[in-house]
């Protein structure tokens, strides 16, 4: 078929680019009170901050600043927001972009974790027999060719299957999860990578990803560091998926194929290339995010990623993302990975909460039950959007009538 008939088909009109959509400013408004009621819920912690010598230009001591301590909140502190949910949540963050890419087009990939372990330890294995200070122009082609290379094939690997046998993307990824893990274990005996007394080079680790930025506090006493390049880089991909989706012909086809495929097909769309093409931008998403935990951690192990299938698809459904295809947002993947590191991380944070008549302790393993629950109810409300549109549309008909 022509162009025209893909002109004309509704599902393929652009759409909006301004203001996100309610689904996105309703997860504003629930991060915003729960980081309210995990400040409220959580203790106050005490640092102490050692004695400090001020020295003048000519390194001769002019003051001696007294020890003090500082109260701080625990949970409301740069020490825990930005290593334990913004850096955290930045390779999750990049997977369930991908992971909501595949979803709009009606499939799902539950092996994203595998493909991130293997493209992690690709990423080790490509670099560690470099010297400690090579240079970056030698360092940083092989450490983000590896990883994204491991992505894409997996990624084909999973589209190929999907297409060509025509199997379902949840069993064909179920499969290629525990077989890309199997690759995982068999290929590296010691268990981590780099092994013995190798270490990655510093153009990747401390020059590239977990390159370190000092600021500092309370009158210049106290000098804090933040790694803010996994957060960047997470900031980047987000663009780049919302770019896709918003205003490219392919991201227009993703839509028409979740929404309804058959229609997709007789508008003209080459329905199983848009199905491989986002199978391979999950699998390189995938890549990316193994690229960026083995230069933070500077070391990549055979468990890396594993169990973060159901966080990266937890945050997809959330973030807005329906699982029977044709909606989901960049945006909302990544405000959806935000509020459920909030609430794993608030979890370990927040102290035991007072009924009245008995206490209700809280611990971690909570957060598994709370995310489920999450899960639930997001379907839940996709499902009520979904009946209270078609009581919509089955009205208006009826009026025009």
């Amino acid at each position: 078929m022509g162009s025209a008939p893909l002109a004309a088909s509704p599902e393929l009109k652009p759409r909006r680019a301004g203001l996100p959509r309610m689904q996105e400013m309703g997860l504003v408004v629930v991060i915003v009170l729960l980081s309210l009621f995990l400040w409220l819920g959580s203790d106050n912690v005490e640092r102490v901050v050692k004695e400090k010598q001020v020295k003048n230009a000519a390194g001769q001591v002019v003051q001696t600043l007294p020890e003090m301590t500082v109260r701080e909140n625990k949970f409301f502190r740069t020490a825990n927001l930005v290593p334990s949910v913004f850096t955290v949540m930045s390779w999750m963050a990049i997977m369930a972009l991908g992971a909501t890419v595949v979803i709009i087009a009606g499939g799902i990939d539950i092996s994203v974790g595998s493909i991130m372990g293997l493209a992690a330890l690709g990423c080790a294995a490509a670099i560690q027999n470099m010297p400690e200070n090579a240079s970056a122009w030698r360092v940083l082609p092989v450490a983000l060719a590896a990883p994204l290379g491991i992505g894409l094939l997996c990624g084909f690997i999973n589209g190929a299957i999907v297409i060509w046998l025509r199997m379902h993307p949840f069993i064909v990824t179920l499969a290629t999860m525990s077989i890309f893990r199997w690759g995982c274990l068999k290929w590296v005996k010691e268990g981590s990578l780099p092994y013995g007394d190798r270490s990655l080079p510093d153009a990747f680790t401390d020059h590239f990803i977990a390159w370190e930025v000092h600021y500092r506090k309370y009158g210049g006493r106290v000098v804090e560091s933040l790694q803010p390049m996994p957060m960047i880089l997470m900031l980047v991909c987000m663009v780049l998926v919302w770019m896709y989706l918003q205003f490219m012909v392919w991201g227009r086809e993703t839509y028409a194929v979740g929404g309804n495929e058959e229609a997709s097909r007789f508008s003209g769309i080459r329905v199983q290339w848009a199905k491989m093409r986002v199978y391979l931008i999950s699998g390189l998403c995938a890549g990316i995010a193994g690229m960026i935990s083995c230069g933070f951690y500077k070391s990549a192990a055979t468990n890396t990623g594993e169990g973060y299938e159901l966080m990266v698809i937890a945050a997809a459904v959330v973030g807005g993302a329906s699982l029977t295809g044709g909606r989901g947002t960049a945006l909302g993947a990544v405000l959806g990975m935000l509020v459920i590191q909030l609430i794993s991380n608030g979890i370990s944070v927040l102290r035991p909460i007072n009924l009245g008549f008995t206490m209700l302790p809280v611990s971690t393993e909570d957060t598994k039950l709370i995310v489920g629950i999450a899960i639930i109810v997001a379907v839940a409300v996709d499902q009520l959007s979904a009946y209270f549109q078609r009581r919509q549309m089955a009205l208006r008909r009826i009026l025009l009538k």
